[in-house]
């Protein structure tokens, strides 16, 4: 299986506490998820994330097909990073790391996404021509939400 990588860096012109405070929020994530993903999360959560938590959603990968994808915090360091990875949903592997720096007037986020989708070649040529793609579009729209939400650097 071939493992692809993504990796995306947003400075916001926020505390680091308060970057750390909306990202360890696990009910903030539907607010940066895009609409088209149909986003539902399906399990009670608590105020704050914590390493072995376990969230449960739907999502939709196409028009009239959802999946189920159960992922795990299984690292967190406060105000530094945390790890998300896919339990059971539509990769084979997935491995999210986060990471938060304080910058000069801000705050620095760092996503690092692995994720493998196995199936040989036909994975290769889903993960170019629809997943990549996909996810590229996933996090624009979530870099857009946050500048909008606690605007820019620029």
């Amino acid at each position: 299986m071939r493992l692809f990588r993504l990796e995306r860096i947003q400075d916001l012109p926020i505390e680091l506490d308060q970057a750390w405070e909306f990202f360890s929020t696990p009910a903030n994530l539907g607010c940066i998820t895009p609409d088209w993903l149909y986003f539902d999360i399906r399990c009670a959560l608590p105020e704050r994330m914590f390493a072995g938590q376990i969230i449960e959603y739907r999502i939709r990968l196409g028009p009239l097909f959802s999946v189920r994808w159960i992922t795990e915090i299984t690292h967190v360091e406060e105000q530094r990073s945390f790890v998300d990875e896919q339990r059971f949903g539509p990769f084979r592997f997935w491995h999210h790391l986060h990471v938060f720096e304080r910058i000069p007037n801000g705050a620095r986020m760092t996503d690092r996404v692995h994720y493998g989708l196995g199936l040989g070649v036909l994975g290769n040529i889903l993960e170019r021509s629809y997943v990549r793609p996909r996810l590229e579009a996933i996090f624009d729209h979530r870099a857009q939400t946050l500048r909008e939400r606690f605007g820019s650097m620029e």
